[in-house]
């Protein structure tokens, strides 16, 4: 049951909406949707409740702000869901356990609809990721408008529904212009976009029936958020909108909406960080570095743990390497006293945005998330990108050919050898990709914080979101449509 609180208004007097939240069950997923909520009632738009399960709501409520109603929906006892009991995608054990897991989520539905329907004061708007699409029924049934999130770039969501439609790479190899066959693929509604047949491995059984369904549910919505700015991808977002739909509402990049901590503190040395103190350094000697960080969804094997190792080394750069705390063990004999006072590795949490927002870090190798990405496009710092599953790919080419802020890790989907890690940090760090690479990124960094400030598209555009969907009219701001239809 939602707990009951008092209810705010606005500076008219007039009662805010009441905006639920349901993240899908990963960081990379719920992480965003905790700086809407942030935004949500910092510019006193809305109250918020936020849905998430017992394992996750430590992570949760630490990354909320006060004031946020938090509700844990736990899954039925014995229900024998497939992820062996994982409340998270970071607990399943494999890449290819990810569609059982989501089907499995839908175990929480019945206790979500009793959640949702004793909300007080009553919800106004839902906004679910879009793989928890039972949630669309759910709502539907309570009369609650419905947004699914999307927590990817716009480029990617277009680029699917291409693949989707005419999957490339099921017939005869396209052919280029002298008659040869590619093996590539282009888009044709834009031409200049164009695939290498491998970057579009096909999808297993589970996650085409799984897609399908998320589909239907976010047909069915009232729109779709997307975690992105016109600045960024305008051309994606209007073809979404002419030509995909259902009306993307483009709000970010959330993660400024976030406050920044003013100081990061170790709570068991009661002082910063190591590695913030670390970089500290850097900075006072005038020192670059390099950040690298391949995500926590995935473990990596040792032996290509060992290969990054070994790139880092022969690239000579200085570099703060964030691994999984149950990577960091070993790493080859000798590298850490080898690199010791240019490179530092350290396990577990360290806070990626300030990391990247640091006065010496000039560089980014990143597995390219979405989230990672814009990060350290806010930041203005070139990536190194080495995509390896789910959107991550698409990710990168955008990153690479589109918005020419980074290089490109080349993978043939088997071990990546140091050689060619050490060939795109020195491109990034550098080389002559480095200097436009900064000065892109810099330019994309100045036009994120814009859209998000007040009156640019992003500020615009949540504010007319939560005006449109719950009903209730708002003075604060033009509601001119940004960039649509």
């Amino acid at each position: 049951m939602a707990p009951s609180a008092a209810v705010p208004c606005d500076d008219a007097g007039r009662e805010l909406p009441h905006v639920a939240i349901f993240p899908f069950m990963a960081r990379g997923h719920t992480i965003p949707l905790t700086h809407l909520a942030h935004l949500l009632l910092r510019r006193r738009l809305a109250t918020v409740t936020f849905f998430t399960t017992p394992g996750n709501a430590a992570f949760v409520r630490a990354a909320l702000p006060d004031g946020v109603d938090v509700v844990e929906l736990p899954f039925p006892d014995g229900d024998g869901h497939a992820s062996q009991g994982a409340e998270n995608v970071e607990g399943v054990a494999s890449a290819s356990s990810f569609a059982t897991f989501a089907e499995a989520t839908s175990a929480l539905r019945p206790r979500f609809e009793e959640a949702l329907a004793a909300m007080r004061p009553p919800a106004t708007l839902l906004v679910a990721d879009a793989f928890l699409y039972w949630t669309g029924e759910s709502a539907g049934a309570l009369g609650v408008p419905r947004l699914s999130f999307l927590g990817t770039s716009a480029f990617a969501h277009v680029m699917r529904e291409a693949f989707v439609r005419d999957k490339p790479g099921c017939g005869p190899p396209q052919c280029d212009t002298t008659g040869g066959a590619t093996g590539t693929y282009t888009v044709p509604e834009f031409p200049h976009v164009q695939f290498v047949l491998a970057d579009i491995p096909p999808l297993p059984m589970p996650a085409i029936v799984l897609d399908a369904k998320m589909g239907m549910a976010v047909a069915g919505s009232r729109g779709v958020i997307m975690n992105t700015f016109h600045g960024l991808e305008s051309s994606y977002i209007d073809h979404w909108d002419r030509h995909v739909g259902p009306r993307a509402w483009p709000i970010g990049p959330l993660c400024l909406a976030r406050q920044p901590s003013s100081t990061i503190v170790d709570e068991v040395h009661n002082s910063k960080p190591s590695w913030l103190r670390w970089l500290d350094e850097k900075a006072a000697a005038g020192q670059s570095v390099l950040f690298v960080a391949l995500g926590t969804l995935l473990a990596v094997s040792d032996e290509q743990l060992k290969e990054v190792a070994r790139g880092l080394e022969e690239a000579e750069v200085n570099f703060l390497w964030a691994v999984r705390s149950d990577d960091s063990a070993d790493l080859g004999i000798g590298f850490h006293e080898r690199v010791q006072g240019r490179g530092m590795v350290t396990g577990g949490w360290v806070d990626q945005p300030a990391i990247l927002q640091h006065d010496c870090v000039r560089g980014f190798l990143s597995h390219c998330g979405w989230n990672s990405v814009l990060e350290s496009v806010c930041a203005g710092v070139p990536l190194a990108v080495w995509p390896m599953v789910f959107d991550q790919p698409l990710n990168a080419k955008l990153v690479v050919d589109e918005l020419k802020v980074g290089v490109r890790v080349r993978s043939t989907g088997g071990l990546v050898k140091g050689e060619e890690v050490s060939r795109a940090v020195w491109e990034i760090m550098l080389g002559e990709t480095r200097v436009s690479a900064a000065k892109n990124a810099a330019v994309l960094a100045g036009q994120a914080q814009h859209a998000m400030s007040a009156g640019g598209s992003s500020w615009k555009m949540v504010e007319e979101m939560i005006s449109e969907l719950s009903g209730q009219p708002t003075d604060k701001a033009s509601r001119a449509h940004v960039g649509g239809k």
